[in-house]
């Protein structure tokens, strides 16, 4: 019992993981097809715009000061539509080598202007990502007002995975190996010294402006990554997408241990915390059927699907 409580005290992400697992347990009890190996891959990708907005939160409260970003949900919206409505149909356009590093640029120009807004006009932090949210959500139903279904494309092929690998797993891995990488830089330990006290931070050599401005956009290019994979999901414009996953990044940052005032945490409570409000949602109790029925695979997918998952990600 006392290694319980240590591990409790000295691992932040503890009670989110415990809960996780306790609720993965109850899925499965109450809907056994839940933790079937046959839908493993379908989970994971249903996961995957749960984890990757929570930890597109995560750099900016890392950073303190009260930071925060609210605008990662839309900012993953928008790169979904611009991803299918504006790439993918147009040659050459649509392809990955083409289209991700485009979108990964628009999700990170995202952050590169909230991260100005707050470390250099100096605007409130919870001001300056709600008025981007504004923004974003204009730009999304001016864009996408009406569902329009994604062209075959290489989106399909990520869907359904990389032979044994599921493409939600590949999806998640990115920004944890950015990170892992980010840890042996010393911008990693500034992040956490300036969300931690910044004063001291600043006394100390370092430039603050530029760590925080550094850590927004690091966290718009990672809500790109969660663009990205609600493309693959929903396969459908919408103008609303993303607006589900706005409280649900904080709130999976903050269930991960990671505090709001920065300075200490990670990507693994982020995920962690995801995975307990990814569990803890309600099935389609209309149907009796588990997540994992609520999106059907590119190559069974009716022509209507991509309106009827869209509906379905808004309902959440």
């Amino acid at each position: 019992m006392s290694e319980i409580r240590r591990f409790l005290r000295t691992r932040s992400f503890a009670f989110a993981l415990l809960l996780s697992m306790v609720l993965l347990v109850a899925n499965i009890a109450v809907l056994p097809s839940f933790g079937s190996p046959s839908n493993f891959d379908t989970n994971l990708m249903l996961f995957a715009p749960f984890a990757l907005v929570a930890m597109a939160a995560t750099p900016a409260i890392l950073s303190g000061g009260g930071g925060l970003d609210i605008s990662v949900g839309l900012n993953a919206g928008l790169v979904s539509n611009v991803l299918i409505l504006y790439l993918l149909p147009h040659g050459a356009w649509g392809s990955a080598w083409v289209a991700v590093p485009i979108v990964l640029a628009l999700g990170a120009a995202i952050g590169l202007v909230n991260g100005l807004s707050v470390a250099v006009l100096r605007y409130q932090p919870v001001i300056a990502t709600l008025c981007m949210l504004f923004v974003l959500q204009g730009v999304n139903q001016k864009i996408a007002g009406a569902p329009t279904a994604s062209p075959e494309s290489w989106t399909q092929h990520l869907a359904e995975g990389f032979g044994p690998i599921p493409g939600g797993l590949v999806l998640i891995a990115v920004p944890v190996v950015v990170w892992i990488l980010l840890q042996r830089l010393p911008y990693h330990r500034m992040l956490l010294a300036v969300g931690g006290n910044d004063a001291t931070a600043f006394s100390s050599g370092v430039d603050v402006t530029r760590v925080r401005i550094l850590a927004y956009t690091l966290g718009g290019a990672f809500a790109a990554v969660a663009g990205i994979a609600i493309a693959t999901l929903l396969q459908s414009s919408d103008g609303n997408a993303g607006l589900e996953y706005v409280l649900i990044a904080l709130a999976a940052v903050a269930l991960g241990g990671t505090p709001i005032g920065g300075g200490r945490g990670g990507l693994l409570g982020a995920i962690v915390g995801a995975s307990a409000i990814f569990l803890v949602l309600p099935s389609d109790t209309e149907t009796q059927t588990s997540r994992a029925f609520m999106w059907s695979p590119p190559g069974d997918r009716p022509a209507a699907a991509p309106v009827r998952n869209c509906r379905v990600a808004q309902a959440r």
